[in-house]
């Protein structure tokens, strides 16, 4: 057992019980969600590292073993996607000092953000699907509150959808637990997994997956996205960056180890439906993109559209699928917080998100205007940026997969995503110059670092490739095999 595994945890939970103590020490606030989202970069380094040596790391909390207690895993997926949160968060938290207001500061902003990072890092940890639940759980009543919190109209308006949303697929999945816990009777998804695999897995148990299908999509945002846009227009920049970073993501993990541990023996129904919806959500978010000229819009849809591709790779079934989609998903989560801190900065300076009213900041704004455009060839998939070999390598899975009009698909997104970014690159940066620095509602100051922080993991994802594709490459074997993870969590009680 490997006690590290719970610091991912604990840490947030710590830290933001504190805060909430000494509410208005808000320059204790910051010292100390700096502090903790470095020092779980920290350990998410040293569960890589341990993980690379000697496998899958495993904690039966209590000291029960497993499938009686709560267990907690992590390989080498939940490791990356562990190390990239705390990145973005960091640079969220940071780029929040300047830009979120006193007034949230003073209620809870920061506490809130470390108790939804919690959930997160709860969900890419947890070894059984009802501490997923209980995951999804925190992070969402943390996400209600971050997103509601201010009380505009705009807020209040969108926070009710989101909440009815989350709600109606919260009881999906308790539902979807009860019949699987009847069927099987074990909810230990390395136990699950093993007894399905003895038993098969009939028409029964075929359905609940569907259910699953529906219950992660809806946290996800696949297909059945139209919460999304204006959920994620309507809060501050900060809490936009981090929701499109990180929650949509968790949906996604969640959809890749049910159905590459658990739901994996009839990828004819569940894999094939799972590639018709993602290439479903990339048209969709696609047309979304390429229609709006608002910029909050532009990028919310954009948050789709990367959504559906991800998902094609696991559709595919295939280790280049699934290590295209694991580097993407981490790309992804890195680009997204970068184009939503941009895109608000944007917004700050002009006092507009209309891009017919914006033009010429190129000039007064050189290095905001050139990092923009580095995450305009990231998102677009141009190398040698970050997304370049996630984009290649789940269009080969396809292609192998025989699943050439996903493949087509993707590569006809891609180029709506490069058309939808590019425009707002276009429109906002070049042309003529229409409000000087004396007439700018906002400002840069204090807001750069992050935004710098991002740039540059963007650039060394994609130029360090080599470096990190072992890493990559890992993560994938051990998700397209499921008895090396069983093996890990069970132990003796594995059946070879």
């Amino acid at each position: 057992m490997n006690n590290v595994l719970i610091l991912p945890i604990i840490i947030p939970v710590i830290v933001g019980m504190v805060m909430v103590i000494y509410r208005k020490a808000i320059q204790f606030h910051r010292w100390a969600i700096v502090i903790a989202t470095l020092a779980m970069a920290v350990v998410s380094m040293i569960l890589i590292k341990q993980i690379r040596g000697t496998g899958i790391q495993t904690l039966q909390l209590g000291g029960w073993e497993a499938p009686f207690g709560i267990t907690l895993v992590a390989d080498m997926f939940s490791a990356l996607l562990l190390l990239t949160t705390s990145l973005v968060a960091l640079a969220c938290s940071i780029f929040a000092f300047r830009s979120i207001g006193k007034e949230r500061e003073e209620h809870y902003f920061y506490p809130l953000f470390l108790f939804l990072i919690t959930g997160v890092n709860g969900s890419f940890l947890t070894g059984d699907l009802f501490n997923l639940f209980v995951c999804f759980e925190v992070m969402l009543i943390s996400s209600y509150v971050l997103l509601s919190l201010g009380g505009t109209k705009v807020q209040l308006r969108e926070s009710i959808k989101y909440i009815l949303i989350n709600v109606l697929s919260s009881s999906l999945f308790l539902v979807g637990i009860a019949y699987l816990y009847a069927v099987i009777g074990t909810l230990n998804m390395a136990h699950l997994s093993l007894r399905i695999t003895e038993a098969g897995q009939n028409g029964l148990l075929t359905s609940v997956s569907l259910l699953f299908i529906v219950v992660f999509g809806l946290k996800a945002a696949l297909f059945l996205f139209y919460w999304l846009p204006g959920s994620y227009s309507a809060p501050p920049t900060a809490i936009a960056a981090i929701f499109a970073a990180l929650l949509t993501k968790v949906g996604i993990y969640a959809l890749f180890r049910t159905f590459t541990l658990v739901f994996h023996h009839e990828p004819q129904i569940t894999h094939m439906l799972l590639g018709v919806l993602g290439a479903l959500t990339m048209l969709l978010g696609a047309f979304g993109a390429v229609a709006f000229s608002d910029i909050r819009k532009i990028l919310t849809y954009n948050v789709i559209i990367s959504v559906g591709f991800i998902i094609a790779g696991l559709a595919s079934a295939s280790n280049m699928g699934m290590a295209g989609s694991i580097n993407y998903l981490i790309h992804d989560m890195i680009i997204k917080a970068l184009l939503f801190l941009i895109g608000g900065t944007i917004i700050s300076l002009t006092g507009k998100s209309n891009l017919n009213e914006i033009s010429g900041l190129i000039r007064t704004h050189p290095y905001l205007g050139w990092m923009f455009f580095v995450a305009v060839l990231s998102v677009s998939g141009i190398p040698p940026l970050s997304g370049f070999l996630g984009k290649l390598f789940i269009t080969r899975g396809t292609f192998e997969a025989g699943y050439f009009w996903l493949g087509a698909i993707g590569l006809f997104t891609s180029l709506m995503v490069l058309y939808s970014v590019m425009k707002i690159f276009m429109n906002a940066f070049w042309g003529e110059t229409n409000l000087s620095l004396e007439m700018e509602k906002g400002t840069t100051k204090g807001v750069m670092f992050p935004i710098v922080l991002l740039t540059a993991l963007t650039i060394i994802l994609g130029i360090g490739a080599e470096g990190i594709q072992p890493f990559v490459n890992q993560a994938a074997k051990d998700m397209m095999n499921p008895l090396v993870y069983i093996e890990a969590v069970l132990g003796s009680n594995a059946i070879p």
